[in-house]
This record gives structure tokens, C-alpha cells and sequence, in this order.
């Protein structure tokens, strides 16, 4: 099984690179659209944790 994960993060690794070589543009919107998701859960999550706390 380990010998599996180590092949699957390689062919990961590899499929990142070769996206980011071949489409940068999309690339970066795809990061863009993580960074987002991830601020705006921060901030739902900021706003149930001040609400609770009343």
C-alpha cells in the first residue's frame, strides 16, 4: 500500500506540473478559485464561532 501512495503523489506531482506548464492561465484561476473557497470558509466559520459565543 505504500509503494501505491508513493506512485499515486508521482503521478499528482507530475500532473501539476505538466498543467501548470501547459496552461498557466488556467492553472492560477484554479488556485485563485482554492484561495477563495478557503478565505470564504474562514470567514463563515469566523462568523459561527463569534455567534455561539453570545
Amino acid at each position: 500500500m505504500n509503494r501505491f501512495k508513493k506512485v499515486a503523489l508521482y503521478v499528482v506531482l507530475a500532473f501539476i506540473g505538466f498543467y501548470l506548464f501547459t496552461r498557466p492561465a488556467n492553472a492560477a484561476d484554479a488556485v485563485n478559485t482554492v484561495i477563495h473557497g478557503v478565505t470564504a470558509g474562514a470567514n463563515q466559520l469566523s462568523v459561527f464561532l463569534t455567534n455561539i459565543s453570545l
